[in-house]
């Protein structure tokens, strides 16, 4: 395993300065995932069979949207930071890797029907294919099918699943209650942040941390990792929104479904006037979204958020380096390092 690992690393540090960050970041991923083939193929078939349990056309609504694939890092945290402890893979972090992704997956149908979502992954979203109140069935399904396998096979993670799902729904509720109070607060952005992005990443690094027999220190280290990752992880794509030509994301997707982004948020601060504009895309008016765009980027706001991310990238990677140096530890390391890289 350890040379499995050695040559995950020596794929990972490979150049590729011709291309994107974006296109870099993906195929360090790729990378990732050919070393790790064997856990990631038992997650994946952990997924397909979760998916197809229930009735149609619940079932059809959450296969549209997890077989069309997508990063997987949250998997990856949790089985790398496990193997940071030495566990080697076996049914209950399998299990575990795939509840992570099952509960991604159920936010972003439910995200997709709140936001109005038409697009995700390169295809129709579930919502539009099948309808709002499947959509929305079909995310709840996948949540209850979440936690009775964490029941099963990690009963001790099931109350931090349950606190980190609170979490994830009262974020989107803050989010939502924004669609119509417009609040460009910087507090409200970081309680969002907090609660929708870094919770997930953090109960999967906890997770893995625990399941492998971490003491509390280590495990905290962990957590303290999965979430500054989280954070950064989010800023990157609040300023691929703007820049991200060629990441493969609809630019100022998030403009547009009325969400508040850091970037937003910053250039509001420099420039109160962009707030008519943005009051004006709250109630429809897609034709300002250039003007706002524009002077977003104009005032430096993506820069600032540029190095918010490398902060908590540094923070998280300071975490990091409190656990025990391993090989998994350095593929983690790399993961975070490259997941900022994407806007660099």
């Amino acid at each position: 395993m350890t040379l499995q690992f050695d040559a995950a690393l020596g794929a990972l540090k490979k150049g590729g300065s011709a291309r994107s960050a974006g296109e870099r970041f993906n195929d360090r991923l790729d990378d990732l995932q050919k070393f790790l083939g064997n856990d990631l193929r038992d997650v994946e078939l952990a997924l397909a069979e979760v998916i197809s349990q229930g009735p149609e056309p619940a079932v059809s609504a959450a296969q549209h949207l997890v077989r069309r694939g997508g990063k997987r890092v949250r998997p990856l945290a949790l089985l790398l930071s496990a193997r940071c402890f030495g566990a080697e893979p076996n049914d209950a972090l399998i299990q575990m890797a795939a509840v992570v992704e099952l509960v991604h997956s159920a936010t972003l149908l439910h995200d997709d029907v709140v936001d109005e979502g038409m697009e995700r992954r390169g295809a129709p979203t579930s919502r539009c294919i099948f309808g709002n109140g499947v959509s929305v069935l079909s995310g709840d399904l996948l949540l209850v099918n979440s936690l009775d396998r964490t029941r099963r096979v990690a009963p001790e993670l099931l109350d931090e699943l349950i606190t980190t799902l609170r979490l994830l729904v009262e974020g989107e509720i803050v989010q939502l209650r924004g669609r119509t109070e417009l609040d460009v607060s910087e507090e409200t952005y970081e309680r969002i942040l907090l609660d929708k992005t870094a919770s997930l990443f953090a109960f999967a690094t906890r997770s893995g941390a625990r399941m492998a027999g971490a003491d509390a220190n280590q495990e905290s280290h962990l957590a303290t990792f999965g979430e500054q990752l989280g954070i950064a992880f989010q800023l990157v794509d609040d300023v691929i929104d703007y820049e991200g030509q060629t990441s493969g994301k609809t630019l100022h997707a998030d403009l547009l479904e009325g969400k508040m982004t850091l970037p937003l948020v910053l250039a509001l601060k420099k420039d109160p006037l962009l707030l008519g504009l943005v009051q004006r895309i709250h109630q429809g008016e897609e034709k300002c979204v250039p003007e706002v765009s524009r002077r977003v980027l104009e005032s430096g706001s993506c820069d600032e958020v540029r190095k918010r991310a490398r902060d908590h990238t540094r923070r998280a990677l300071s975490a990091l380096d409190l656990v025990p140096a391993s090989p998994a530890r350095e593929l983690l390391r790399l993961v975070a390092q490259e997941m900022t890289s994407r806007v660099f």
